[in-house]
């Protein structure tokens, strides 16, 4: 159900940069000019800055630079039924605070922001920083009730599909390194963590984490981190909108989400997994359970497996480890942004 801070939010977006009416928003809602004052003074308290003249109304000068709930739900194109939205100020984790919720039977699809996470991991447990305000930390929930073996390129098709929206919102060239690693010249700007309760033969909950670099700055990360690490803002040379980016974000995923579960990735996974793949001819190392397997990678098989040739010419493939590009191997696409390459949604 739509609060009085949605409906408001709404008609100031649909309008801009025009002005809309304190009586016209008071009829919408069917509440007294007052009423309107006191949502409005409640969204300035968040981060909003309007412009207020007399007898035209209000229009919005600035956005909340934090992520801001109602301000995103507007701002989603894509809605599926029973679809719901938290945005926390702190958690643990947003893989964890996901869990919880489906264990206390929360419908989905749903997805959970934080603001900042206290304890944020990616794969073997490793800590996420999600210390900056700036960042996008989110996790999507589903219920599935598919076979195990289903879901072996899930989250290498979400990869991909976050890629995509990323490059078109930002106009730049992001790639997946396998598994689940999103690089922009070789530096880090956000990794996946995928996450399954099983029952019997099905997968009954399913989470899909994401942490996104966006507009934090190196003096904001550990020093090592810093020399690893990217913002998307770096990368595009201004800040980003961060409501408008999750909102995107969120619409993509869901869209990719059901094309999983209908079976229509099959159709497209190969030429995005293709176009955005920063593996591809690149000699790596492989570490697999304290094993090291030195190679060059040749491609993905049909169960996202990752396919490597060593040195003797024998194909090898790995359904799991921690890959290195081998020292001087170059990540970075040189492939030029079109021209006309435009932010959409």
């Amino acid at each position: 159900m739509p609060t009085a801070e949605h409906v408001i939010l709404r008609e100031l977006l649909a309008h801009e940069p025009n002005w809309v009416s304190g009586a016209a928003l008071a009829a919408r809602l069917g509440v007294s000019r007052v009423a309107i004052w006191q949502h409005m003074e409640k969204l300035r308290a968040a981060g909003f800055m309007f412009e207020a003249q007399r007898a035209r109304g209000y229009r919005i000068k600035e956005r909340p630079p934090a992520l801001y709930g109602a301000l995103i739900e507007t701002q989603l194109k894509v809605r599926p039924r029973n679809f719901s939205l938290l945005v926390l100020d702190q958690v643990d984790s947003t893989n964890d605070e996901a869990a919880r919720e489906l264990a206390a039977g929360r419908p989905t699809p749903f997805a959970i922001l934080s603001r900042r996470q206290t304890h944020g991991r990616g794969r073997f447990g490793r800590a996420w920083h999600s210390a900056s305000t700036a960042n996008l930390y989110i996790s999507f929930a589903f219920r599935p009730r598919v076979e195990p073996q289903r879901m072996q390129t899930f989250t290498l098709w979400m990869g991909v599909n976050v890629c995509e929206l990323l490059a078109n919102f930002t106009s730049t060239r992001p790639g997946i390194k396998w598994p689940n690693d999103i690089l922009f010249d070789g530096r880090k700007a956000g990794g996946m963590l995928t996450e399954a309760r099983v029952d019997s033969d099905q997968i009954r909950d399913l989470i899909f984490g994401l942490g996104l670099n966006v507009n934090s700055t190196a003096d904001q990360w550990p020093a090592d981190l810093a020399r690893r690490a990217i913002a998307l803002s770096e990368v595009t040379g201004a800040p980003l909108d961060l409501n408008r980016l999750a909102a995107a974000l969120i619409g993509r995923v869901l869209l990719a989400w059901q094309k999983f579960a209908d079976g229509e990735h099959n159709e497209t996974f190969a030429d995005l997994w293709n176009h955005y793949d920063l593996l591809r001819g690149k000699p790596v190392t492989l570490l697999e359970g304290g094993h090291r397997h030195r190679g060059t990678v040749t491609g993905l098989d049909d169960e996202g497996a990752l396919l490597l040739r060593d040195e003797t010419g024998r194909a090898q493939r790995f359904r799991a480890g921690e890959v290195t590009l081998e020292k001087g191997s170059e990540t970075r696409d040189q492939r030029p942004v079109t021209k006309d390459h435009k932010p959409k949604e």
